[in-house]
C-alpha cells in the first residue's frame, strides 16, 4: 500500500477508541491515528494554520484505517468486506445518518465545514481495494492509474482543506502525492513481495535485469543499483513538477506542503545513497534528517522560529 507501520498490529488496533463520540475527541483520536504511524514527512504539523489541523488528520485517519483493512494481517480474510463497509459509512456520512465512528464523526464535521467532495474519498477507497486484486503493475502508466486512486486524491483533498480549487494547483498537489507515493514504494520494495506485491514496474525490473529472486533475497547488485538510480530520477522529476506548488500557496498550507516536499526528497536521497544495497538496508528518515526537512522547509518560505516554536519543533520533530 501507499502507506503502511509495518507493526503486527492495524493501528486502529493499537490506538484506544475514544471514550465518546464528542467531535473534539474523535478529532483527537484521529491525530493519535496518525501519529501512531511513521511517515517520510510530518503530517498536520504545527506549520499548517492551526484551524486547519484537525481537518487534515480527520483526511490521514480515513486513509489510515482504509488502508490497513487493505494491507494489516489483522483483516486477513475479510479485507474487502471490511473495505466495503468503511465506503457504505462513507456514504452514510455524506447522505445524512448521524456517523457511529469516531473517525466519521470528526470527518462528517469536516466535510460540513469545508463542503468537501466525496468523490475524493470514494477514488481512495478503489484504490485500496485495488490492493487486493493487482499484485503487479506491467508498465509505469499502470502505476500512475494506481496511483490516481490511492494517492492523488490526497494531495487534493489538502488543497479543498485550505480552499484552494484551481484545477492547476490540484496538478501540482496530485504530482506532489504521486512522487511521496512512490518514494515510499521504491524504500518498501522487500517488505511489499513479503505481501505478494511488487509495484515497481516490472518493465523496469525487466530493463536493468533484477529480478524478483533479487528482491526476496534482498541481494546487492550492480543491476540493483542501476534501478534504484533511475526510479529515483524519474520520482525527483515528480517532486520537481510538484514544486510550483509551495510557492503559490498562502501561508496557511505553504510550510506544511514544503515539509512534504522536502521529507519526499529526503528519503529519495537515503534511496539513492544506498544505491545497490536497497533491498538490504531500507533506508529511514531519522531525527538528524527531520530536523533538516524542517528547516529547509522553513527557509523556503523565509520563516523564522521563536523560541517556544524551537523547543515545539525538538520535541515533535527530532524524537
Amino acid at each position: 500500500m501507499i502507506h503502511r507501520i509495518g507493526d503486527r498490529r492495524a493501528t486502529a488496533q493499537a490506538v484506544p477508541l475514544p471514550p465518546s463520540l464528542e467531535v473534539g475527541a474523535c478529532y483527537r483520536y484521529c491525530e493519535a491515528l496518525c501519529r501512531a504511524h511513521h511517515h517520510n514527512f510530518p503530517v498536520a504539523s504545527i506549520f499548517a494554520r492551526s484551524n486547519l489541523r484537525q481537518h487534515i488528520f480527520a483526511i490521514f485517519a480515513f486513509a489510515r484505517v482504509a488502508d490497513d483493512f487493505a494491507d494489516e494481517p489483522a483483516y486477513e480474510g475479510r479485507r474487502a468486506r471490511e473495505l466495503d463497509r468503511w465506503e457504505e459509512l462513507l456514504h452514510q456520512t455524506y447522505f445524512g445518518k448521524p456517523p457511529e465512528h469516531p473517525v466519521f464523526v470528526a470527518l462528517a464535521a469536516t466535510i460540513k465545514t469545508l463542503a468537501l467532495p466525496i468523490t475524493e474519498f470514494v477514488k481512495l477507497v478503489s484504490g485500496f481495494r485495488t490492493d487486493l486484486e493487482t499484485l503487479r503493475y506491467p508498465t509505469w502508466n499502470d502505476l500512475r492509474a494506481y496511483t490516481r486512486e490511492a494517492a492523488e486524491p490526497v494531495g487534493h483533498l489538502l488543497l479543498y482543506i485550505g480552499g484552494y480549487r484551481a484545477p492547476e494547483l490540484h496538478a501540482f498537489a496530485a504530482d506532489l502525492a504521486t512522487g511521496l507515493a512512490f518514494a515510499r514504494l521504491i524504500q518498501d520494495m522487500p517488505a511489499d513481495l513479503a505481501r505478494g506485491r511488487i509495484y515497481v514496474p516490472q518493465e523496469d525490473l525487466r530493463h536493468f535485469g533484477v529480478s524478483e529472486a533479487d528482491i526476496e533475497a534482498r541481494r546487492t547488485t550492480p543491476q540493483v543499483g542501476a534501478l534504484v538510480r533511475y526510479e529515483v530520477a524519474r520520482t525527483r522529476a515528480l517532486f520537481e513538477r510538484a514544486r510550483p506548488l509551495v510557492d503559490v500557496v498562502g501561508p496557511d498550507l505553504a510550510v506544511e506542503l514544503a515539509l512534504m516536499w522536502h521529507g519526499g526528497m529526503r528519503i529519495l536521497d537515503k534511496i539513492a545513497a544506498a544505491g545497490p544495497r536497497l533491498f538490504a538496508d531500507r533506508p529511514r528518515i531519522n531525527p538528524a534528517d527531520k530536523a533538516l526537512v524542517v528547516s529547509r522547509a522553513l527557509a523556503w518560505r523565509g520563516e523564522t522560529l521563536g523560541p517556544r516554536a524551537v523547543d515545539l519543533v525538538r520535541r515533535t520533530f527530532m524524537r
